[in-house]
């Protein structure tokens, strides 16, 4: 379990710095792409523009989707860690059993059985 996390941890990581570089070549060529289409007033460059904010805004919101996906995953992690109950045995007499239990719940008479002799 813990190699499957360090994976998803590691392919998480990756994927972060991909969209990272993404988001950072897609602003240097919106600059180059918003001057083009100042210098030729073309309507298609225009539409190229607005394309290409549209998909640089799909590429944060993926960013987004990527980090919220990590954290619920983490914390099912976490919850399941906290919910796994392995072997429990508990090893002694009905007495003892009873008198553990008043402990937890005060309220409780407990019944002495003296075993005997």
């Amino acid at each position: 379990m813990k190699e499957e996390n360090k994976n998803v941890d590691i392919d998480y990581e990756y994927s972060r710095k991909t969209y990272y570089e993404l988001i950072e070549k897609s602003k240097e060529s919106l600059d180059l792409m918003l001057e083009v289409a100042k210098e030729s007033e073309h309507p298609r460059a225009f539409e190229v523009l607005g394309n290409m904010i549209k998909q640089i805004s799909d590429v944060n919101d993926k960013l987004l989707d990527v980090n919220i996906k990590m954290q619920k995953a983490k914390s099912q992690d976490e919850v399941k860690q906290l919910e796994t109950t392995t072997n429990n045995l508990f090893v002694g007499t009905t007495t003892d059993l009873q008198r553990m239990l008043k402990e937890i719940k005060p309220d409780e008479n407990v019944i002495d059985v003296e075993p005997e002799e």
